[in-house]
């Protein structure tokens, strides 16, 4: 009889899932018919609310299309705005100031050093030339 006995009881310890069916049990058992009933009746105003509140998103959503397409707003001219916007920020930034300054710097003393070689390159076939 105790092997028949120990045979019926699970020696593994509960699982998650088993966890929440015991607890649901348990508090379901507590409840009295008129707590049942309080939240059944909350429940489905909850379920109704929440279904009232997507409708009222999504006619909210509508109707922003429609004020957009009145607009002009097509998502292209979003992206413009959106690029132009974030463009304008990176300008505005110390450190695209400063790069753009060092790089401004460093073109015009490249501009400087190509037209002196060029410079001499010319005087030296003028002095080939000459020869």
């Amino acid at each position: 009889m105790e092997a028949q006995a120990q045979g019926l009881l699970e020696t593994e310890p509960l699982q998650g899932r088993d966890e929440d069916t015991v607890a649901r049990a348990d508090l379901s058992s507590m409840l009295s018919e008129e707590e049942r009933e309080e939240l059944k009746a909350e429940l489905v105003q909850l379920e109704d609310e929440i279904t009232t509140l997507r409708q009222v998103l999504s006619a909210k959503e509508r109707h922003l299309v429609e004020i957009k397409q009145k607009l002009g707003m097509n998502l292209m001219n979003e992206l413009k705005q959106n690029f132009s916007r974030s463009w304008h920020d990176v300008q505005t930034t110390t450190a695209y100031k400063k790069t753009h300054e060092t790089l401004s710097h460093a073109g015009q003393k490249a501009t400087a050093a190509f037209s002196n070689v060029g410079t001499a390159i010319s005087k030296k076939f003028g002095d080939m030339r000459r020869k």
